[in-house]
């Protein structure tokens, strides 16, 4: 049985992924500050939910709490570990920057010291489809630079793949990083669009709608992006020995590391998803038209070849499927 490691256990993603991963056999370890950020509540009952398997374990604490990971790592030896657990959001992380620099990064560095003193056999790490910052060519392909974060929350994301590199280069360690694109599904995050226009449509309130609707997103299923991650698990870099790198791949030429997009390749535009949402819940959406706000783009929009080229997977599932899912989940919850 092998064991997997998984920061942010008890969140959105982290309890999907854990749960498929003790679907697959793994023994899984989850970490989890069980952090204030949004409905606690939610957070717990996930939690509860992966605790009714014998093979999870859970410690709820922070990943930044100095030598906490190394003495986990020492004790468990993981084989793999997928880090999950950052302050997220885009908005927030210009009111309350603090929290980003301490979870991101002083949380990334602890765990990148604990792998590089008892090494994993694959690390994998949360990136974000923000990255790209004010890049306009698209699709996002990972082999484009991406100099130009717009946000506080994007920049540390950045960083958090300059610092697994550096890490991958000198010690050996093989590192994946994920970009993620707008995830959603059941179990998903209160902040997040579709929770707030599902919410705010059932309760017949108005929605706001930023930059008039003319935004654009490649809206990712939380279990196609969970099926990508654990294909991945097994596709572990390997640096290659001449620094050739084959046209397409994002893998570093002097490190065991590599950036894919997990993302559904299709750029839907916002005033389709809310369509999509309307149709879930069977009302109609009474839409506040607003500005652009401050950190956020346009559109995103992945290539995700090297994934299929990768695992042989693709991400399918349309926002049809995904927002009926999310709707009849969030209906059945707050028993709607």
């Amino acid at each position: 049985m092998r064991t997997a490691l998984v920061t942010g256990s008890s969140g959105f993603i982290g309890f999907f992924l854990s749960r498929r991963l003790l679907e697959d056999g793994f023994r899984v370890i989850g970490i989890d500050n069980l952090s204030d950020y949004y409905d606690v509540g939610l957070k717990q009952r996930r939690q509860a939910m992966l605790q009714q398997n014998a093979h999870f374990q859970v410690i709820n604490e922070s990943i930044e709490t100095p030598g906490l990971l190394m003495k986990l790592f020492e004790a468990e030896r993981p084989d793999v570990v997928v880090h999950l657990a950052a302050q997220a959001g885009v908005r927030y992380s210009i009111e309350n920057p603090r929290t980003y620099l301490e979870s991101n990064i002083v949380g990334t560095f602890e765990l990148l010291e604990a792998a590089r003193a008892f090494p994993p056999q694959h690390t994998l790490m949360a990136s974000t489809s923000s990255a790209y910052g004010a890049n306009t060519e698209m699709p996002y392909r990972e082999t484009v630079k991406a100099d130009h974060q717009m946000s506080f929350y994007a920049a540390t994301k950045k960083a958090n793949e300059s610092m697994a590199h550096s890490y991958a280069h000198l010690f050996g360690l093989p590192v994946t990083m994920f970009r993620f694109f707008t995830v959603y599904g059941p179990w998903g995050r209160p902040d997040m669009a579709l929770f707030k226009f599902t919410k705010a449509i059932l309760n017949g309130e108005s929605i706001d709608v930023y930059n008039h609707g003319d935004m654009k997103r490649d809206f990712t299923y939380v279990e196609d992006l969970v099926h990508a991650i654990r294909l991945l698990i097994d596709a572990v870099p390997v640096r290659p020995e001449d620094g050739v790198v084959p046209d397409g791949d994002s893998l570093s030429p002097v490190a065991p590391w590599r950036v894919v997009n997990i993302g559904n390749s299709n750029s839907v535009q916002l005033t389709e998803y809310i369509s999509a949402i309307e149709a879930a819940t069977g009302r109609k959406a009474e839409r506040n038209l607003m500005p652009m706000q401050a950190g956020d783009v346009p559109a995103t929009w992945a290539d995700a070849s090297l994934l299929k080229s990768l695992t042989g997977y693709a991400p399918q599932t349309s926002i049809e499927q995904g927002v009926k899912a999310f709707v009849d989940w969030y209906r059945d919850y707050y028993k709607t």
